[in-house]
């Protein structure tokens, strides 16, 4: 199991200490502290990035070797290869933005600078965030840290790996149909994805418009609430931006239990032929959160069985339009023959790409649009 490698791999002599057990939290008690500095953990990261990362393929761009530090203290979080930075290489882990350099900055990853955290390299994930598996990338698929011969899930798959391997403490992700979540799940660690609206999508290249959500990779569910805190707030550089506060109460953190909290369990999620090691795993979480004194309820959801359907609608639907400018004209690489547009998109874009345009552009064609909408 490569994990283990991992809990027992060589020390890094040079160093104080060993960080990977550290959440961002502790991480930053310790430089408050004086016990440690934000360089020697910077440089801790980017060593086991650098030694890691050939296996295990988390990263399309490694991190810098002398990062811009803020005079806070500032911590290293990794960027999926879809949230723009200004002068930083951005692929979308496509072969059609293999060489663009975005001259503007995602307002996530602004916020998150802002707040005193450092861009910790660009993250692999399935091409312009379609795909489930992480396999999906012009770039070669990431593999899971517990086992490099399975999937890590996708298409966040990058920002999942590195989190898990300790790489980096924390990471960006973005969520449409489950690419954060799923990859969280498969590879062991916390996957956020905040409400639709609750960060902004300016500067994060557009796969889905009415679903994509940008949202975090930890360790701990206190560091996913930092994060949030850091980056999540409206915007008016993004019409769907909410308005309302998005403040934490600081006393959630003190709390030792869940008795404000309702718990509802759908009925439709217990489907005839679920795993017998899913079925477990939910009923110990269910068994655990109410040990924590929450109320559980059960509910139902009759609407669950089409969400797939609804799903494989719009989101191709938003794909074909989004990446109709993909066309090495207005974005990416040229072929051959300048101004071809079939063959530049053919060259330029892989084949998850092409199929969910070709079905977007299906059912918003002519005779068609009012079947499906």
């Amino acid at each position: 199991m490569f994990f283990f490698r991992y809990t027992h791999c060589h020390h890094l002599s040079y160093y104080k200490m060993d960080y990977k057990n550290l959440s961002l939290l502790e991480l930053s008690e310790l430089i408050k502290n004086k016990k440690t500095t934000k360089q020697e953990i910077y440089t801790y990261f980017l060593e086991r990035t650098k030694k890691y990362n050939e296996e295990l393929n988390a990263f399309n761009t490694l991190p810098p070797e002398t990062p811009t530090f803020s005079d806070e203290n500032t911590l290293p979080v990794a960027i999926k290869d879809i949230f723009c930075e200004k002068g930083i290489l951005t692929t979308a882990s496509s072969k059609m933005l293999e060489n663009f350099v975005p001259p503007y900055e995602s307002t996530v990853t602004e916020n998150l600078k802002n707040a005193g955290f450092v861009s910790f390299g660009k993250t692999n994930m399935d091409e312009f965030a379609m795909g489930w598996s992480g396999e999906n990338s012009a770039f070669g698929p990431a593999h899971n840290p517990w086992d490099p011969t399975r999937i890590p899930g996708g298409s966040s798959s990058g920002s999942a790996v590195a989190v898990a391997a300790w790489l980096v403490p924390a990471a960006l992700g973005t969520d449409t149909g489950g690419s954060i979540r799923q990859p969280a799940s498969m590879c062991g660690i916390v996957g956020f994805k905040p409400s639709y609206g609750r960060n902004s999508r300016y500067g994060v290249m557009a796969m889905a418009s009415s679903l994509d959500t940008p949202g975090y990779f930890t360790r701990t569910v206190r560091d996913a609430g930092l994060l949030y805190i850091a980056t999540a707030g409206h915007d008016d550089r993004d019409a769907t931006s909410l308005t309302e506060d998005i403040e934490i109460d600081s006393k959630i953190w003190e709390r030792k239990d869940l008795k404000w909290i309702k718990v509802g369990i759908p009925k439709e999620y217990y489907i005839d032929g679920i795993d017998t090691g899913v079925r477990s795993t939910i009923e110990n979480a269910i068994a655990k959160i109410r040990e924590m004194w929450a109320e559980i309820v059960d509910i139902s959801l009759p609407h669950t069985e089409h969400g797939v359907s609804v799903y494989y609608t719009i989101c191709p639907a938003e794909v074909a339009s989004n990446l109709a400018r993909y066309d090495g004209i207005r974005y990416g690489s040229l072929s051959n023959t300048p101004g071809d547009i079939v063959e530049n998109r053919s060259e330029g874009l892989g084949n998850e790409i092409q199929r969910r345009s070709l079905v977007g552009s299906y059912v918003l064609s002519s005779g068609f649009y009012d079947a499906y909408y």
